[in-house]
């Protein structure tokens, strides 16, 4: 008996789609990461409780994502060079900067990924793929009430 593994991804506007997602949402995580590790400031500690409850939700999300490809047959796209290169969203400097600007940055990121979901649902409705339009329907939903509290966060500042 041969084993057989999946060697090429398969061109499919679907598992395109969420790849890009999957970039998306590793760079943000990283970016979460980031803002966690050096906000300061009198909103420290709730803005970094808040980062870390973010970045522990984008990286069960980013597992997922890639386990949705997997099995959709094609292979995940893996490498923080590889990843960075798929995604659009810029990397913060690493420079002291007010936490306004670690908000700001993190919604800008969000309306990124939130925009690159919604055409991973529609193109998921175009090809029937109900499980991978849900998938996506329920992260814009998780996207949406995080870009809600932190424009609500730096609102009137």
């Amino acid at each position: 008996m041969e084993t057989q593994t999946a060697t090429t991804a398969k061109d499919n506007a679907v598992v395109n789609a969420l790849s890009t997602v999957l970039a998306d949402t590793y760079a943000l995580l990283g970016q979460t990461h980031v803002a966690h590790w050096n906000v300061e400031g009198k909103s420290f500690f709730s803005l970094h409780n808040a980062f870390e409850e973010q970045y522990n939700d984008l990286f069960t999300a980013s597992d997922e994502i890639a386990e949705r490809i997997r099995a959709l047959d094609s292979l995940a796209p893996g490498g923080l060079a590889t990843l960075a290169k798929m995604s659009d969203i810029e990397e913060l400097a690493i420079e002291p900067m007010p936490a306004n600007d670690y908000v700001a940055h993190l919604v800008e990121s969000h309306e990124i990924v939130t925009s690159h979901l919604k055409k991973l649902r529609d193109v998921s409705e175009e090809k029937g793929d109900m499980e991978t339009q849900d998938m996506a329907i329920a992260r814009i939903q998780v996207h949406e009430k995080t870009l809600w509290m932190l424009k609500s966060f730096i609102k009137n500042l």
